[in-house]
């Protein structure tokens, strides 16, 4: 009833590849392109499971393949779109060229979620952690006067949106606009 398995596992290589296995890998890929994963291995003269040979070149070999740590920029949009998308890593990956969905995973659960936090974002929903306090309320001359002045109405206002805005990037985007300034 279910799937056969991908391979008879009698006989394969496991554990590390070598530099010659994905030397032949990388030959038979880019003069013949992948047909099916699960005749590659054979066709390229290796003794491993075609799964393998998959990720390997997936994740590894394949030649735009960015290396090395995440920059701001990648990580601004991970973020931004893990909070549009939640945890659809392929879908992220889409919008970073040369990086593999397991790669941002990767780097979202070692890194980013612990910049966040520290931020005082939860990682999950996006939202403070601990949600401001509410104003407090106005003084009895304010109550007398109808508020106050509209200077300091004004600042309420911002300083009250300011603190509305869930996600720190959202808050350096309408800084940089200038749409409302820091809190003071």
């Amino acid at each position: 009833m279910g799937r056969q398995p991908c391979c008879d596992k009698v006989g394969l290589k496991k554990g590390p590849w070598t530099a010659e296995e994905d030397q032949k890998l990388v030959t038979f890929l880019l003069a013949n392109g992948h047909c099916c994963w699960r005749a590659v291995p054979k066709l390229a003269g290796l003794l491993r499971c075609g799964k393998s040979c998959r990720l390997r070149w997936t994740n590894y070999l394949r030649p735009d393949v960015k290396r090395g740590l995440l920059s701001s920029e990648e990580e601004r949009t991970v973020i931004d779109l893990h909070e549009q998308l939640g945890n659809r890593w392929s879908k992220i990956a889409s919008q970073l060229p040369g990086r593999t969905d397991n790669e941002i995973k990767n780097h979202w659960n070692t890194h980013i979620k612990k910049k966040l936090r520290k931020m005082g974002i939860y990682p999950v929903t996006h939202k403070p952690l601990h949600q401001p306090a509410s104003p407090p309320p106005l003084t009895r001359q304010e109550q007398d006067t109808g508020g106050g002045s509209p200077e300091k109405e004004e600042k309420e206002k911002e300083k009250l949106l300011w603190q509305a805005t869930p996600s720190v990037w959202a808050r350096d985007v309408l800084r940089r606009r200038g749409a409302h300034g820091a809190p003071s």
